[in-house]
C-alpha cells in the first residue's frame, strides 16, 4: 500500500487466490484507479517468486515510467513529425522486448504500445537487453489494445500488421506519413482480433527454407524500412 500511496511505477501485482480482508480489497481498488494489474493466483505461486513472508501479496516494480499516448502523439504534431510507434502483441521474452526498445530508439521511434497483460516484464533484465533504451524511449501501457488501435486510427495514424501470414511485401507497402508497426507473440504472431483491425499487413521477403524471423529481428528490419523510406 505504501508504494501504491507513492505512486512509484508498479509492473503488476499478484495477490493470494481466495483471501478476503479490508486491506486485499483497499489494494485492488487502489492498484484499478491507477490501471495497475492485479492477478489472483494460488499461493504456490507466490512461494515460487520469494520463500519471504510475503502476507499474501507481491508487486513486481517497473523499470520505467509510462508516457500517456494522447501526450506522445499530440507532441509529434505540434513539432511538425509524423508519428512513428511501435505495438507490442505478447512479446513475452525480456530479450526480445529489450532487442526491439534499443532498434527503436535508434531508429527514432516515438513511442512503443503495449498491453497491461501478458507481455515481458520491464524490470532489470529488460533494461540490460535494451542497452538502456528503455530509459529514453516511452513506453505506453494501454488496459485494451482493440480500443487502442481504433484511437490510432481515429488520429490519423496507419497500423501496419507486421506477419508472415500476409500476402503483401514490405518493401511494396507505402509507410510514410503516421503508421504504428504492429508485432506478435513469440509464440502465435498477432492475435486474429488485432489482424482485422489493421489497415494493413506485411511480409518481410524471404528466400531460405526458414519461413519466419525472430520477432526482434523481424521489428529491425520492418523499422529499418520505414527509415529507409522516409529518408528517401
Amino acid at each position: 500500500m505504501e508504494t501504491l500511496q507513492a505512486g512509484r511505477e508498479i509492473e503488476r501485482i499478484l495477490l493470494q487466490k481466495g483471501t478476503q480482508n479490508e486491506l486485499f480489497r483497499e489494494i485492488i481498488v487502489t492498484a484499478r484507479q491507477q490501471h495497475v494489474p492485479v492477478s489472483s493466483v494460488p499461493i504456490e505461486k507466490l512461494n515460487r517468486v520469494t520463500r519471504k513472508n510475503h502476507q499474501g501479496v507481491i508487486a513486481f516494480l517497473s523499470s520505467v515510467v509510462y508516457a500517456s499516448l494522447d501526450n506522445v502523439i499530440n507532441e509529434c504534431y505540434q513539432r511538425g513529425q509524423d508519428p512513428l510507434l511501435v505495438i507490442m502483441d505478447r512479446v513475452t521474452d525480456v530479450r526480445n522486448f529489450g532487442a526491439i526498445a534499443r532498434t527503436a530508439e535508434c531508429l527514432g521511434v516515438h513511442a512503443m504500445i503495449i498491453p497491461d497483460k501478458g507481455n515481458a516484464r520491464l524490470g532489470g533484465d529488460a533494461m540490460k537487453a535494451s542497452a538502456g533504451a528503455l530509459n529514453h524511449i516511452p513506453i505506453c501501457r494501454e488496459e485494451n489494445l482493440k480500443g487502442t488501435m481504433k484511437y490510432l486510427k481515429n488520429s490519423g495514424i496507419r497500423v501496419v500488421a507486421c506477419t508472415e501470414k500476409a500476402e503483401a511485401l514490405l518493401p511494396q507497402q507505402d509507410l510514410l506519413g503516421p503508421v504504428a508497426l504492429l508485432f506478435g507473440s513469440e509464440e502465435d504472431g498477432i492475435s486474429e482480433a488485432y489482424l482485422k483491425l489493421a489497415d494493413a499487413a506485411v511480409k518481410i521477403p524471404m528466400t531460405g527454407a526458414i519461413a519466419s524471423l525472430n520477432v526482434s529481428v523481424a521489428a529491425s528490419i520492418s523499422l529499418y524500412e520505414v527509415v529507409r523510406q522516409r529518408t528517401n
